[in-house]
Formats: C-alpha cells, structure tokens, sequence
C-alpha cells in the first residue's frame, strides 16, 4: 500500500478521492466484491420487470363495464395509438404517384409489379394480384409481408416475394391482393432494428418505432387500393403473419377501412414480451412506444366489433401460446360488450413460428366468411409460381429515396436553437414543455398510491479523526433499495448551516470504486481504522477541501452495487424492457434522483439545508431533469452535459418538444446559478443559450455561467 500520498486538485482527480469515500463505507459492509458480480443487479432488474407488467396487465379494461364506457374512450385508445407509433399529427397524404413497372401472367392471374410513395421519397414497392378474369369490383387483401428477405447476388427482391403465395392464392379464388414490401426488407433496404441492434437509442427520445413507419405505409396502401377500379372500396381485409402480423394489427386497429382481420403470430401479452424474454426476439417494428402503458389487448380491442381472427400456432416461442390466448381472452370482453362474440375467432394450430399451410387455409376461410359471404371449403393450396427476378419493380433504384433513413425524419423534432425571446414567451413555454415532459416522458413514474414510503434508515457508519462515513438506505421504487454515500464532521454542528455538495454518480465515476478498494482498503469488511489509513487520510483531506463539509452521494439504479448484466446484448434487452413498460432506464434513473433527495429531507440533520447538486456527463443530465422537480437546489455544477438529446440520455419521446438548451433554461430559472463546465470544442454549442441569459431577456444575467477547464502548465500531474 503506497503511503503519504499527495492530495491532486484538479477535478478528475478529486472525484477519484470521492470514491475512496465511498469505496470505505462500501468495505464496511463487505461489499467489495460487488462491481464484478451484477448478479444482484440482473435479479433486481427481473423483480422489478414482474411487478411493473404485473401493474400494467392488471389495470387493462378494469374501468370498462359497459360499452358505453368503451366507446366513450375509444377514439382517445386511437389517438393514442397514433401518437405511440409516431403519428399524430398525421403526416399529409400527398399524391402517392404510383407507377405500374411491369407485369406478369399466369393461367389465372395477372401480377402487376409496383411502386407508389407513401409520403414523398418513402418508396413503398408491392405486387398486385388479380384475377385474369374480372366483371365487377372484388374484395381485396392488404397482405403486409413478414421478416422473409430474398436476395441474390446481393440484389434485394423483397419480401414480397418470399410471400407470393399468398397473393396468388387470393387473386385464384376471387380477390384483388396487394403484398407490400416492408422498410428493412424492401428493394429498398431500410433500417427496423434501430435499439435491437444499432444502438439507435435516439428513437426512443424522437418517439420513432420502425413499427410507425409500417403502419404508415398500411394506411397509404389502403388509399391504394381504393384508387383502383378492380376493388370494392367497402370490403377490404388484411392478413400478415410474424412482422407483418404486427403490422396488420397496427392498420387494423388504426384504421376502419379494415373490414376483416387476420393477424398471424403477431400478438402476444406484455407479460410474454417483458417478462419471459420474448422482447429479445423482436426488432423495433413490433412495438409502438408505449407512451401510455399499455398492454396488448388494448391494440386487440381496438379492431371490435370488425371482424378479427387471432391466429398462431402452439409451439411459436416468439408469440407464445398463453399470451396469445391471454390476449384474445382479455379482448373478448370487449366483442362481448359489442354483443359480437361470433365476430371474433381464436385459432390455434399445431406446429413452430413457420408459415404453415394450416395457418393459411383458416385465414383464407375468415375472409370468405365475411368479405364472401362464402362458407365453402378451400380446395387449392397457396402455391408458388413465379421467380424473384419476375416480381422485381425497379430497374434501378430511385436516387431520391427516403427509405433508408426514413427513420432521422419520420417524426418530427425540435430544434435546439429554437429558443425564447423574452420572458412572458419563456413562461408559457415551460408550462407546456413541464406538462409534455410529465405526461410524454415521465409517464412512468409511480404516482398515487404508488408512491412508496421513503423509509430511510441508516445501515453503516464509520468514523475516524473526526469525520464520519454512512450509509442510508431508501426505497426509490420496489424493489430499488438504494443507497446514499455520506461523508461528513462528525461534530455536526460545525456544518448545520452549510449546503449540501450532493454528487450524482453514473457508471463511469463509479467504475474504480471497486479497483480502489483492494489498494485502499481490506476486503474483510473494511478492518480497523488503523489498517486503512491511507484511504482516511485521503477522505479527511477531501472533506477540508471542499467548500462544503458535508458530501453526499447518489447512486441511482443500474449503477455501481445494483449494476445489471456488463453483456452488451443483455444489456439492450434491459433497456428495451423499460421502454415495453412505458419508461427508460435514464428516465426512472431520474426518478432515483428526485427519491434521494427526498430522503435527505428525511435526515433531521439534512432537511433544512439547501443542495448543491454536481454530475457530469449523463449523470449530469439526469441530474439536471431531476432539478426541474425538485426544491432546495441552490447551485447546479455540470460537467460534460451533453449539447442534444441524440448524443445523450435516452427519455421517451423528449425530442418532440424539448432539447438540452430548453432544459437548461428551466432548471436555471430554478436554481441560483448553473455551472456549466464544458470542453473547448463544444462550448459553441451552449453559446445561444447563454446570450439569451447574457440579454436578460429571459433570465437575469450570470444565472448560466460556462467555464473551460483550466489548462495545466506541465508543471502538476
């Protein structure tokens, strides 16, 4: 152990001292083994992901008893529904200028090869089925392909050729089908798996799902088939299995030019998603962001009283059998209220997630019934009779597509620079921007009965020359049990007065808190005083440093001891899970903030004192949103905060109606002064929002203050 260490100043170095603070307290307890072990962190995690679906599951349709009391918020569920999947405001239905490329003929069927625009640039590419033969208009089949992408030579066909059977089929037995490609899966190569695989978690903060974009192209197709002679506008259907299951659930439920439903293997329960895993298994395109919270028989109910089969078979491990059951039992309540129970069928077949001929002949005989009138049996199979290269539609590529990137402008965002002119503008904005953020963002949170006790206790103390180091458990949210770090006189009275120096840790600071312990201190439960007086030294000669002489730490969920897996994909699984539940991890994280500076109100000693909150990073962005609902803050110090929501914390929908600069401002109307200690290269970025301040247009002057680090001289490490 290296002895009569010198004590750095610069600020890297201090917070190395702050976790030796925290690195003691942690070895008295005998937890210095916990940043190599996220055990406990993954179970938390678990727990916590059972009782919030547990929560979600448990409320749906509990305030329904009557049909009127469904049809009185049925077109909100819609709205909603909407907004989820990136759509309110509806996008404008510009002109679809649709080209027929080519054709093809079979003995009984003709298959026009084409493109239309759902909106300008997003290249929609499909094959039209219809029968050779045709005296008046026909019912037709919106069929909304799955994940099944054909290339050759690297040259993408689509999707929709590896679903052609389908459309023949329809077109054989009286029916005009139209089989669009999807976005990832078209001649056009788009992206659907922006969180699962892309690390695209700016989605979540524009509110974009690849789901938005599909159900989009759905809605477009439907005016499609409208325009044309051969079909019969009032009776139109949609089939789908897999991805385009999802997606026929989506335009279904959307959309009342729908007639007739048949989704395959596109529904399950929350539970399935969240819970057993299933989420894993999916890309962004099966799931709206699920701003309100729900679960899946909410998207199910709004398809009543039209006709719909819930189709699936028994062994698909991605939609398993309970959930899917779990839905159409949930959902029957509704058809029941509608008196319209034979309207609405369960079909379970024997077999994987496979696209079975058994699925096929039910959803063929669903369509007859109720677009046909027609209950005869099927007697030819769903064949396949042409080669990719046949149902190809471009030649070439269109070099003004959107397809690819559809997902930077689908929805819209707000620009950072869109700032305030004065202070009667600032305030009714931030009226709007604090209801958006609680009712968009934070929807999540516990509210009501939900809120639990604080509850805080102290659980460890240890003191040495004069100061003391503690630990105070507090419940946030169950099962989060967090803790907070005190360093602290132990004559209290010397510091009574004085503010709190509260410091938010993310990952990255807390990381050497478990390389430091072994050189710190023992791991056999922190041993005596003696033993670790080097880590002491360094604790006191922090606590005399600082302006205050109380520190205080918070830990929130996910970092340091309640840390969850460090495997890359497991950890996109987690994430992925909060937003199924309505939340993020950065947003609840937040939430962890606001609880423990609540349960500092709790700790007679603390209550009355104000707080001086410090964080960088996305610590410091966290810790910034969570100014913004909390008292007491006298001074924000931010170090790094990120300059845009793209580059920083993940929050639902935030980008929609708030950036950094539009938080920034709120929360400096708050506080005394916000520090903001940025690098060179990004202090630009902060220059719009300080010349607002610098005007006191909007606020008093020096109320945002923007420092560079100092510039060291080579002479101190």
């Amino acid at each position: 152990m290296t002895k009569n260490r010198r004590i750095p100043t610069s600020t890297g170095q201090s917070r190395t001292l702050i976790h030796l603070a925290v690195s003691a307290l942690i070895a008295l307890q005998g937890l210095a083994a916990f940043a190599e072990d996220t055990k406990i962190g993954d179970q938390l995690a678990a727990e916590y992901f059972r009782a919030q679906t547990k929560l979600l599951t448990d409320r749906t349709f509990t305030d329904i008893q009557t049909l009127e009391d469904w049809t009185s918020r049925r077109e909100e569920y819609r709205r909603q529904l909407y907004e989820m999947l990136g759509l309110d405001p509806l996008p404008e239905k510009t002109p679809l200028n649709s080209v027929v490329t080519g054709s093809v003929e079979a003995d009984d069927f003709v298959v026009e090869n084409l493109h239309f625009q759902s909106m300008p640039g997003l290249y929609v590419t499909a094959n039209l089925y219809r029968p050779k033969q045709q005296a008046e208009p026909l019912p037709a089949i919106l069929y909304v392909c799955g994940h099944g992408g054909v290339k050759k030579n690297g040259i993408s066909y689509g999707n929709k050729t590896h679903y052609q059977h389908h459309g023949a089929w329809f077109a054989r037995n009286g029916y005009v089908c139209l089989t669009i490609d999807t976005i990832q899966l078209g001649e056009i190569e788009g992206i659907h798996h922006g969180t699962y695989r892309e690390k695209m978690w700016w989605w979540n903060n524009r509110g974009y799902s690849s789901a938005g974009g599909e159900a989009w192209n759905c809605i477009r197709s439907l005016d499609y088939l409208q325009s044309r002679k051969e079909v019969d506008p009032e009776r139109i259907g949609v089939t789908g299995r897999s991805g385009g299951g999802a997606y026929s659930w989506w335009v279904s439920a959307l959309d009342e030019r729908i007639k007739v439903a048949v989704p395959v293997a596109g529904i399950t329960s929350l539970h399935n998603h969240v819970v057993d895993g299933c989420v894993e298994g999916h890309c962004d395109c099966m799931y709206m962001v699920n701003t309100y919270r729900w679960d899946y028989p909410m998207v199910a109910a709004l398809v009543a009283p039209r006709p719909l089969l819930i189709s699936n078979t028994d062994k698909d491990r991605i939609f398993p059998l309970d959930g899917v059951v779990d839905v159409h039992a949930k959902v029957r309540k509704i058809y029941r209220l509608h008196d319209a129970e034979n309207k609405l069928g369960l079909q379970i077949t024997e077999g994987p997630h496979k696209d079975t001929q058994e699925l096929r002949v039910h959803a063929f005989r669903w369509f007859n019934r109720f677009l046909k009138d027609d209950d005869s049996l099927i007697e030819t199979t769903a064949t396949k009779f042409l080669e990719p290269e046949q149902l190809k539609v471009f030649a070439e590529l269109p070099e003004d597509q959107r397809v690819s990137d559809i997902h930077d402008t689908f929805v819209a965002s707000v620009s950072r620079d869109d700032l305030p002119n004065n202070r009667e503008e600032f305030l009714k904005q931030r009226e709007n921007w604090m209801t958006q953020l609680s009712e968009k963002s934070f929807r999540g949170w516990p509210s009501g009965d939900e809120i639990e006790s604080l509850n805080v206790k102290q659980v460890a103390s240890a003191e040495h020359n004069g100061f003391a180091v503690r630990a105070y458990q507090f419940t946030s949210q169950s099962p989060y049990r967090l803790t907070l770090y005190v360093v602290e006189p132990t004559d209290r009275k010397a510091s009574k007065s004085r503010p709190l120096c509260v410091t938010v840790l993310g990952q990255q600071e807390w990381e050497p808190v478990s390389k430091l312990l072994s050189v710190a201190l023992p791991e056999t439960n922190g041993g005596s005083a003696e033993e670790n007086q080097d880590a002491w030294t360094d604790i006191v000669q922090l606590a005399k440093s600082c302006p205050t002489s109380t520190l205080v730490y918070i830990v929130p969920r996910g970092v340091g001891p309640t840390e969850w897996s460090r495997d890359e994909r497991k950890r996109t699984q987690i994430r992925r899970r909060f937003m199924q539940l309505g939340q993020t991890a950065d947003g609840m994280r937040i939430w962890d903030i606001r609880r423990a500076l609540q349960a500092l109100d709790e700790i007679d000693h603390f209550s009355s004192r104000p707080r001086m909150l410090h964080a960088t990073g996305n610590a410091a962005a966290l810790t910034l949103y969570a100014s913004l609902f909390e008292e007491k803050i006298s001074e924000l110090h931010l170090a790094q905060l990120p300059t845009a929501n793209r580059e920083g914390i993940t929050l639902l929908n935030v980008s929609r109606f708030v950036e950094m600069p539009h938080v920034l401002l709120m929360a400096a109307d708050r506080v005394k002064t916000v520090h903001l200690s940025v690098k060179p290269e990004h202090k630009s970025a902060w220059d719009g929002v300080a010349n607002v301040v610098e005007l006191e247009s909007v606020l008093p002057r020096d109320r945002i203050q923007v420092h560079l680090p100092p510039v060291l001289d080579g002479s101190r490490p």
